[in-house]
């Protein structure tokens, strides 16, 4: 790659300042970490804007500065934490090699509009630094879990072994332990059998009420559609203490009045309030996607002699189907990760694979749960990576996006 002229090059006022802050941030959480977070922002902004001072006024060859970058942040992590802090040595070091000629040499322009003002391209990238920041705050606690639950020991910490990468110290046990254990067995059985049927409800009675609100000739539709949306709303714990009060008086009649088993009726209960959490999502869904469908076709099949019912599964259903499944996809993700609301409605038969974990919790600490939980971010990332397949589909169907 051609270097770039010396007219594009930028003063250290800007580039030693700049890299400094990203040396203090990381010397944060590196500081933190060993019990000083202050020290770590002062030596970690120290070291690096005195690296890009050394690179850029004294060494000025890039290709050597990467290396000498990648092999001092290399031996410094694998001097204080061994070999898994020695590879994101590598990484960091060469990440803060790029970020200094990033800077220094005005690589950052060339992604951007050249009319920007410094203030606009400052903007610009700091948007996306806080995006990232936000997206690492909410996924570092997953990418904890996961290898966790490869744990030989019962711990949920990181073992000596673990952190030295040794085959010892990782293990398929909890694992194998959740796919023998009866207790977990059972609780996986009862997610899988409530999840599916209170997700059809949730479709068949939020897709019903989707196209019902969006017509325009109905009576007070936005009250009734915060009234339908309001499940998600209100906090959960209320929704459970109205569901129990409600759901118990039909157990006592189902029961008392018509005979039915407890255990039976025990899963109706349960379903029927998972049904209730999950038609909002499926309501929300469905009518974004109405929007831009085009009544004329149901007036037209109409006109050709079709009735209300086969307007709708041969003109409307092909057209909104992609929201539908995402709605129903929401709707299996809220029962089968759901705890609060079986703890009020459901008893020990109907205990869920959550409930089984809150229970593990609070009762038995065991690292199963770690391992639960891995499979469940498997599963949600499974379904959202549909989820947004689907969304795509939608826009191609509706001409929102090119095929």
């Amino acid at each position: 790659m051609a270097a770039l002229t010396p007219i594009s090059r930028k003063p250290l006022s800007l580039v030693l300042p700049t890299v400094a802050a990203a040396g203090g941030l990381l010397g944060l959480f590196v500081g933190t970490a060993n019990g000083s977070g202050f020290m770590g922002i002062v030596i970690g902004a120290a070291l690096i804007a005195a690296m890009a001072f050394v690179f850029i006024t004294i060494l000025k060859n890039e290709q050597v500065s990467k290396w000498i970058s990648i092999v001092l942040f290399a031996a410094g992590g694998f001097f204080f934490a061994g070999i898994p802090a020695m590879i994101l040595g590598l990484v960091f070091g060469w990440l803060f090699h790029w970020f200094i000629y990033w800077l220094y040499e005005g690589r950052y322009r060339a992604k951007v509009l050249p009319y920007l003002t410094p203030g606009q391209v400052l903007w610009h990238y700091g948007f996306r630094v806080i995006c990232g920041a936000i997206f690492v705050f909410l996924i570092t606690p997953i990418l904890v879990v996961m290898p966790l639950s490869f744990n030989s020991q019962d711990f949920f910490t990181f073992t000596p072994e673990m952190l030295q990468f040794k085959a010892e110290g990782y293990s398929l046990k909890h694992y194998k332990d959740f796919f023998s254990n009866n207790e977990w067995q059972r609780s996986f059985k009862n997610s899988l059998l409530i999840a599916p049927i209170a997700t059809i409800i949730s479709v068949s009675l939020g897709t019903l009420a989707a196209i019902g609100l969006s017509q325009s000739h109905v009576p007070g539709r936005r009250a009734i559609m915060a009234i339908m949306i309001s499940p998600m709303i209100v906090p959960l714990i209320i929704s459970a203490t109205g569901m129990f009060f409600f759901y118990s008086d039909i157990g006592n009649w189902l029961e008392g009045t018509l005979g039915l088993p407890k255990n039976f009726v025990g899963y109706v209960k349960v379903i029927l309030a998972h049904s209730v959490l999950g038609i909002p999502f499926v309501i929300i869904t469905v009518t974004a996607t109405l929007v831009g469908f085009d009544q004329s076709l149901t007036r037209a099949a109409a006109n050709m002699g079709a009735d209300p019912v086969r307007t709708f599964f041969k003109i409307q259903m092909p057209l909104i189907l992609p929201g539908v499944i995402s709605g129903g996809l929401f709707a299996f993700i809220t029962s089968f990760d759901e705890v609060v609301v079986v703890l009020f409605v459901g008893s020990a038969s109907q205990k869920t694979l959550p409930w089984q974990m809150f229970t593990g919790l609070r009762e038995q600490i065991s690292p199963t749960i770690l391992a639960v939980a891995t499979i469940l971010v498997g599963i949600s990332i499974c379904l959202l990576a549909t989820v947004e397949l689907l969304r795509r589909r939608s826009e191609r169907l509706r001409g929102m996006s090119p095929t």
